[in-house]
């Protein structure tokens, strides 16, 4: 009966147009050309200076997949990738998607785990840098090692692919200063203060607050930060840690990759307090692609899931077969939402709301995530989404801001700012008193 019905009303309203000898090609041709145009506007921008992506974890999966031992890892193409490694989902990364993408530049993330001790963290890092020079190194005619803004202009320039490291997580750094100038020496040109768990000195967006914010150690660093010219990167850390940090910084902040919380309630994501600040700082927010942290339907369910799991393991106590079954069905009654371009582009939106125009980057998360947009499967997907933000009237000039300009100016502002401190001394800060063995 529903079809039946569908089918007549659908022909009731077709049968004035075919009466009437009304076409509908015009209109058609109308919404193609509306297409083109933005198609066109957005491979204007990308041509003119293409994406400088925030974030991207294939450093991770260099360690997680093949133990950093990357001879036999070919990175023009991981499209076979899955099949060699069946626990893990097919790489988002390689040259040949890059290049479709029209990535120009990018922060190679040296994330190691938050759960290790922070000694051994600081070691991870240090292999975590030494296995990305290595592989920057083998592809000279497409990757290049920039640790400037300089330096990533030239990699354009030449039609490369600047590559730049980011530390994902203060305990990257052991709480020393001493080290955090070491990896800034190594190239790290951006450090974000917390990963999912608090420092002796921040606090974690998603972790049970432990300083309130920022300890006195923790603005210390902020500061050296600054003075080094290392971009401070806020993704990750609380509330109150990011306003903590914009009372103390001297130069502009990023958000690495990050969404607004004002679309996606997520605690990962930027609230509006800190977004109208951001202005005043001259930061960039670069927008993150990980989809519950995108799509708020997507965080809803999957919060709803975890209640529905642990409502039932409590309920069949030693029975995970039934735990497993009416898990399996309530996932069948409750199919899972799914993020697209569109919902991205509500953060970029809302971000140019809040903030405006000048504080929004592109920061996709890729090769970190294990759920994407639809029309975002991987780094070749940057095209569509700006043609979605063409689309929906943002102009060239818009577009090669969100795509590189805007974090090109944070980048220089901190290059600037630590060369007009170049006579100040490094901030100092006394190591724990020890018995040295004899």
């Amino acid at each position: 009966m529903k079809n039946t019905a569908a089918f007549l009303l659908m022909a009731l309203l077709a049968a004035p147009a075919l009466s009437q000898n009304v076409e509908p090609a015009p209109q058609t041709a109308s919404k193609a050309t509306d297409a083109e145009r933005a198609d066109r506007v957005a491979q204007a921008a990308l041509a003119a200076t293409p994406v400088w992506d925030g974030h991207n974890d294939v450093p991770e999966q260099l360690r997680i997949r093949y133990r950093n031992m990357i001879d036999d890892f070919d990175f023009r193409d991981t499209s076979g990738i899955a099949t060699q490694t069946p626990d893990h989902a097919a790489m988002h990364t390689d040259l040949v998607r890059l290049r479709k993408g029209r990535v120009g530049a990018q922060f190679w993330s040296v994330y190691v785990s938050a759960g290790l001790p922070e000694a051994e963290a600081v070691q991870a890092t240090l292999e975590q840098i030494d296995v990305m020079d290595r592989l920057i190194a083998r592809y000279p005619d497409d990757l290049m090692l920039a640790r400037s803004s300089a330096q990533v202009e030239a990699a354009m320039a030449k039609g490369r692919i600047a590559s730049l490291l980011g530390m994902e997580g203060g305990h990257s750094i052991g709480s020393s200063l001493a080290v955090l100038r070491q990896m800034y020496g190594l190239g790290a040109r951006y450090m974000t203060l917390t990963h999912s768990k608090n420092t002796p000195w921040a606090d974690s967006a998603t972790d049970v607050p432990a300083h309130g914010g920022l300890t006195p150690f923790g603005r210390d660093v902020v500061r050296e930060m600054n003075r080094l010219g290392m971009l401070v990167d806020l993704s990750h850390v609380s509330e109150k840690t990011m306003h903590d940090t914009l009372d103390v910084a001297a130069a502009p902040v990023i958000f690495s990759h990050s969404g607004a919380r004002g679309v996606n309630g997520h605690a990962r994501n930027v609230p509006d307090s800190v977004l109208r600040r951001l202005p005043d700082n001259g930061g960039v927010v670069m927008v993150v692609g990980y989809a519950p942290f995108v799509d708020e339907d997507l965080r809803q369910w999957q919060s709803r899931l975890a209640a529905e799991s642990a409502r039932l393991k409590a309920l069949f106590l030693g029975q995970p077969d039934m735990v497993e079954t009416n898990i399996t069905a309530w996932l069948a009654s409750n199919p899972q939402p799914q993020a697209t371009i569109a919902d991205m582009a509500d953060h970029i939106d809302h971000i140019r709301t809040m903030a405006g125009m000048d504080h929004i980057g592109i920061g996709g998360d890729y090769d970190g995530m294990d759920i994407v947009p639809v029309g975002m499967e991987d780094v070749a997907s940057y095209p569509a989404l700006f043609t979605e933000l063409a689309r929906r009237g943002y102009s060239q000039a818009d577009l090669e801001k969100i795509a590189s300009r805007n974090i090109m100016r944070v980048l220089k502002g901190a290059e600037a700012y630590a060369a007009a401190q170049s006579r100040q001394p490094p901030v100092e800060t006394p190591l724990p008193a020890v018995s040295e063995p004899s």
